[in-house]
C-alpha cells in the first residue's frame, strides 16, 4: 500500500525486535519465558506422575515386560505392513472370509432373497411359511443341549406364556410411563425382586437394561460420573481381571476410561489381589470382580476385593451376569458357594442377566446399585431440548415393554422354589461333566480351577485343544474356544442336563480321534483361527477378520 513500509522478517531482525520489546517492557520477555517454563514443567510433571503410577502398579519388571510386548506389537505391525507381506496376508484373510460367508449366508437356486419391500404385502400364511423355514436354519442342536450357553430356554410352557405377555404389551414403551403404567409397575417389581435376591440393603436401587453389556456399560458410566463429580477425576481408570467380560473393555473404549488388566492366579484362576491393590490410584474409578467369570466359571475373591475397595475408597462392581439366577441359590440348592453380593460391605453395584438363568426373553438385564445416588450418576437429563425435558436412566430411549412383561412373567411363573430346583439340576450337570473329565479323561484333559457354578473349562497338555473343538463340532457340539491360555468350556443350560452322558461319550471319542490324527492333520476352522491368534504378538490380522465377520452378518 502507498505510504506503508514492510520490513522482512529474519532470525537476525527477530532478535532485535525481541530486544527492543524487552527495552520497552522488561517484564514481557520474562513473563513469556515464565509461562513457557510453567507449561513445560506441568507437561513433565504429568508424564512423571504417569510413570510413577506405572512403576508402582506394575513394578520395574512388569513395566519392562509391558514395554517389550509393546515393541513386539509395533515391530510385527511394521512387518505386516510391508507390501509383499500385506498382500499375502490380505489374500489369506479374503479366503477365510469367503469360507465364512459361504457358511453363514444361504445361497443357491432355492434361496429367495428379500432386499426391497414387496410391492404388495404378503398374506399371513405365506409369512408363516417363510418364518418356519427361517427358524429351521440352524447348524447346532441347541434343543438337544449340544450348544454351550447361547440359548437359556425355560421350556415350552414358559415360552407360550411369555408369547402371550409379548402380545399384550407389544406396543408398550417404558419411555412413556403415563401411557403404559402397567409396564412401569412390572419393571419396578423386577428390579425389586432381583435386589432382594442379592441381599441389597435399604435404600438400594436398580435399572433394567437391554442385556449384560449395557448393564456393565452403565455401571462404568455411573462410576466415571461419580469420580468426576465428587473428586474431579478427568483421567479415569479402572482395574479389572484379565478374565473379566470384554464389555468392560468396550466401556473403556466408549467412555475414554483406561483399563488396567490384572493377571489371575495360575492355579485358582482368581484375580491377583496384590496386583489390584498396587494399581489403584487417585484416578481409579472402579475395581471389578466376577461371580463367576465367563472363561473358566470361577468366582473371584469378592471379599478380598471389597477390603481393597473400602481401604482405597473406590467403588467395587461385581459382574454376576452369568451367575444371574444361579449364584444366589447355590447354598439353598445344596452346593458350595462364596460371598459375592451386597452382604459384602464394599460391593457398590452388581450386574445380573435375567435373560440367562432367569429364563427371561433375550434383551433384559438388571443393574443393581447400593444407593439411589449412585444410580442417579448414570442418568441422562437435559432440560433445554426444544422437544421438552428429556430424561433417561439407560443408554436407550424407547424400549420394548414386551420384554419387561416377558421378564416379569418368567420371575412370577418360576418363583424361588423353581429357581432353586433349576440351580440344582444345571449346576449338577456341570458337576457331573467336571467329575467325568477328571476321572475318565485324565491325563489328556484337565479341569481349569475349581468351578462352582455352570461353566466347566478344560484344557490339555498333550493335545491341540482347538483341534479337539473342531472334532467336537463335527459331532454336533458347539463349545466355546478360549485363549490365553488355550482351552474350551461348556456353559451348561437346562437342555444340557439331559445331554451329560452323550457329551462325555463324544468328548472321549473326540480325544481318541485327535490323538490318532497326530500333528500332521490339516487344522480345522477353530484350530486355524485360534492357533494363529495365539501366536501373533500383533492382533491386527485377527481384528481384520473380526471386522469382516461383522460385515458378513449384514450381507443379504
Amino acid at each position: 500500500m502507498p505510504g506503508s513500509s514492510r520490513v522482512p522478517v529474519s532470525l537476525s531482525n527477530l532478535s532485535s525486535y525481541t530486544k527492543a520489546a524487552a527495552r520497552r517492557n522488561p517484564n514481557a520477555v520474562f513473563n513469556f519465558d515464565l509461562l513457557r517454563n510453567i507449561i513445560f514443567a506441568l507437561f513433565v510433571l504429568r508424564h512423571f506422575r504417569k510413570a510413577i503410577r506405572q512403576l508402582r502398579g506394575r513394578g520395574i519388571l512388569g513395566t519392562l515386560a509391558s514395554f517389550y510386548r509393546y515393541l513386539q506389537r509395533v515391530a510385527y505391525g511394521v512387518f505386516l505392513g510391508l507390501p509383499w507381506i500385506r498382500s499375502k496376508v490380505q489374500g489369506q484373510i479374503d479366503e477365510a472370509l469367503k469360507k465364512l460367508e459361504d457358511r453363514l449366508v444361504p445361497k443357491g437356486p432355492g434361496v429367495t432373497r428379500y432386499t426391497t419391500l414387496p410391492k404388495d404385502g404378503l398374506d399371513n400364511d405365506k409369512i408363516k411359511e417363510i418364518l418356519k423355514e427361517l427358524s429351521e436354519l440352524h447348524h447346532a442342536e441347541w434343543e438337544k443341549g449340544q450348544v454351550s450357553g447361547a440359548v437359556y430356554h425355560g421350556g415350552k410352557e414358559m415360552l407360550d406364556l411369555q408369547s402371550e405377555a409379548y402380545r399384550m404389551f407389544a406396543v408398550s414403551n417404558p419411555l412413556h410411563p403415563d401411557v403404559f403404567p402397567g409396564v412401569r409397575k412390572m419393571e419396578a417389581e423386577v428390579v425389586a425382586m432381583v435386589l432382594a435376591m442379592y441381599n441389597a440393603p435399604l435404600g438400594a436401587a436398580g435399572i433394567t437394561t437391554s442385556g449384560g453389556t449395557e448393564s456393565i456399560l452403565m455401571a462404568c458410566l455411573a462410576a466415571r460420573a461419580k469420580a468426576y463429580e465428587e473428586r474431579g477425576v478427568t483421567e479415569p481408570e479402572m482395574v479389572v481381571p484379565t478374565t473379566v467380560h470384554a464389555a468392560f473393555d468396550k466401556a473403556g473404549h466408549y467412555f475414554n476410561i483406561k483399563v488396567h488388566h490384572v493377571d489371575v492366579d495360575p492355579v485358582t484362576l482368581k484375580v491377583n489381589l496384590k496386583a489390584v491393590n498396587r494399581l489403584v490410584n487417585y484416578n481409579t474409578i472402579l475395581i471389578v470382580g466376577s461371580a463367576p467369570n465367563f472363561p473358566h466359571g470361577i468366582i473371584d475373591d469378592i471379599t478380598g476385593l471389597s477390603k481393597i475397595a473400602l481401604r482405597k475408597r473406590v467403588p467395587l462392581h461385581v459382574d454376576a451376569c452369568l451367575g444371574s439366577f444361579l449364584v444366589p441359590f447355590l447354598e439353598k440348592a445344596g452346593y458350595e458357594t462364596e460371598p459375592f453380593d451386597f452382604r459384602i460391605k464394599g460391593v457398590t453395584s452388581i450386574s445380573c442377566d435375567t435373560h440367562k438363568y432367569g429364563f427371561a426373553p433375550k434383551g433384559n438385564s438388571v443393574l443393581l446399585f447400593r444407593t439411589r445416588k449412585l444410580r442417579q450418576y448414570g442418568y441422562f437429563i437435559t432440560a433445554t431440548w426444544p422437544g421438552g425435558v428429556y430424561a433417561s436412566p439407560t443408554l436407550a430411549g424407547s424400549r420394548a415393554g414386551s420384554l419387561i412383561a416377558g421378564t416379569w412373567t418368567a420371575l412370577m411363573k418360576i418363583g424361588e422354589g423353581g429357581y432353586i430346583s433349576s440351580c440344582r439340576s444345571i449346576v449338577g450337570a456341570a458337576k457331573a461333566i467336571e467329575t467325568g473329565i477328571r476321572e475318565k479323561l485324565h491325563p489328556d484333559l484337565y479341569i481349569m480351577g475349581e468351578p462352582l457354578v455352570s461353566v466347566v473349562s478344560f484344557s490339555s497338555k498333550t493335545l491341540n485343544i482347538y483341534e479337539l473343538a473342531d472334532e467336537m463340532n463335527s459331532l454336533g457340539w458347539h463349545l466355546n474356544a478360549l485363549q490365553s491360555p488355550p482351552a474350551l468350556h461348556i456353559a451348561c443350560t437346562r437342555p444340557t442336563v439331559e445331554a451329560v452322558d452323550k457329551f462325555l461319550t463324544d468328548l472321549e471319542a473326540a480325544v481318541q480321534t485327535v490323538k490318532q490324527k497326530g500333528s500332521d492333520a490339516a487344522p480345522g476352522n477353530t484350530a486355524a483361527l485360534y492357533g494363529v491368534a495365539g501366536s501373533l504378538p500383533n492382533k491386527s490380522v485377527i481384528k481384520k477378520m473380526a471386522t469382516g465377520f461383522i460385515d458378513t452378518l449384514y450381507k443379504a
